[in-house]
């Protein structure tokens, strides 16, 4: 058994405002270098460095993380086994799923979200590649920083004087942002133009909404495209596309760059890859884009955005729903410019009210709604009702 659990001087004091996590992986290296990264942050720190699921469920009561880092491939109980005994022990403990690249584990990912997992992020695959992984080190903090803060807001917190940015430029959030009230941000009436394609912008808590979504829109992929872009990387987005389809009853892939966007489809941005829309003689086409990060982000939002803007014009309706970050803020507003309409998830109903906050804040949207309003409030929108 290898178990490292922190209680400096002895205890914990109960006032740290800091975010506990726990890590748990089979690696050796890959804890020690997980937990060297969350220890540089001055918001949080490590309570437990754990080697298997089921050092995992036998500590977390006693250690009490507000998130746990769950490795997916470990010896005596694997993750996806330990996930639900150790959410049984502590109910509000969010859990971010790690596993490498492969088809298997994006699949085990995906039955972990529906087990109560509250994210996922890949891992990558060596030891050698962990070591130059700066990308995988920055979702992972922002991940345990902001669902971490999430689960914070339900508490109450003792009042002190704020953390400050750690030596070296850390960037730090270390207070979850405060609610936004309904008041606080401007609505714009829909526009008179009817709808004549339907696309979505997803991150964090995405898979889950989108699940949601996707079952009570049927009429609207019949006669409509709809084109999705959830950040996720390559073969996650493969499987997304499937259960996208087995959830809705429709027809879901990933997009070929050079297909045309027809009615009654579902069309997935591929992991790796911008998706963007494009006029080819009389055809609308998709367009894949192998270009940076847009937004720290490929796929990206806001590229689908704009360039939907750009071929339907006032025909666009564009959807915001949960994630971090402000991507699709800026092609909401080349929608809305362009005459389309944006609906954005709510802050009670996302994961993390980042993108859709971002979108109300800025004053695009058209509705701000709980995820299980959208659906029929898109359905009644693509049926001519525009009010």
């Amino acid at each position: 058994m290898s178990v490292a659990l922190a209680a400096p001087n002895g205890a914990i004091d109960a006032r740290d405002e800091r975010l506990r996590v726990m890590v748990v992986d089979d690696s050796a290296v890959i804890r020690g270098l997980i937990s060297r990264w969350i220890e540089a942050e001055p918001d949080m720190f490590v309570v437990a460095s754990l080697r298997t699921g089921r050092e995992a469920v036998e500590h977390v009561a006693r250690v009490d993380p507000d998130v746990g880092v769950l490795d997916i491939e470990m010896p005596e109980l694997d993750g996806i086994s330990a996930l639900p005994l150790m959410l049984a022990k502590k109910r509000d403990l969010v859990v971010i799923m790690a596993s490498t690249l492969t088809r298997r584990n994006a699949e085990i990912s995906f039955k972990a979200l529906s087990l109560g997992a509250a994210d996922y992020i890949p891992k990558p695959e060596s030891a050698r590649e962990i070591g130059a992984a700066e990308t995988f080190r920055r979702d992972l903090i922002q991940k345990i920083r902001h669902l971490g803060a999430r689960r914070r807001r339900a508490k109450p917190v003792p009042h002190g004087p704020p953390l400050v940015p750690a030596p070296g430029g850390a960037h730090v959030s270390p207070r979850p942002p405060a609610p936004v009230s309904a008041g606080q941000f401007t609505r714009r009436p829909f526009g008179a133009t009817a709808p004549r394609v339907l696309a979505i912008g997803s991150s964090t808590g995405g898979p889950q909404a989108l699940m949601a979504l996707v079952t009570e829109i049927g009429p609207v992929i019949d006669r409509f495209p709809v084109l999705i872009t959830q950040h996720m990387p390559p073969t996650f987005t493969t499987i997304l596309a499937e259960h996208l389809a087995r959830a809705s009853k429709r027809p879901a892939h990933e997009a070929v760059d050079g297909e045309t966007v027809k009615a009654g489809q579902i069309y997935v941005a591929p992991g790796g890859k911008h998706m963007r829309v494009a006029r080819h003689g009389a055809d609308i086409v998709v367009a894949l884009d192998d270009g940076p990060q847009i937004n720290f982000c490929k796929p990206a939002v806001d590229p689908l955005f704009q360039s939907a803007a750009a071929v339907w014009r006032g025909g666009v309706m564009a959807v915001v729903l949960t994630g971090m970050g402000t991507d699709g803020m800026r092609g909401g507003k080349d929608v809305v410019s362009a005459g389309g309409n944006i609906i954005a998830q709510d802050e009670a109903t996302s994961v993390v009210w980042g993108m859709p906050g971002a979108a109300a804040q800025a004053g695009i949207c058209a509705a701000v709604l709980p995820l299980g309003q959208i659906g029929p409030k898109l359905v009644r929108v693509f049926s001519g009702d525009r009010s």
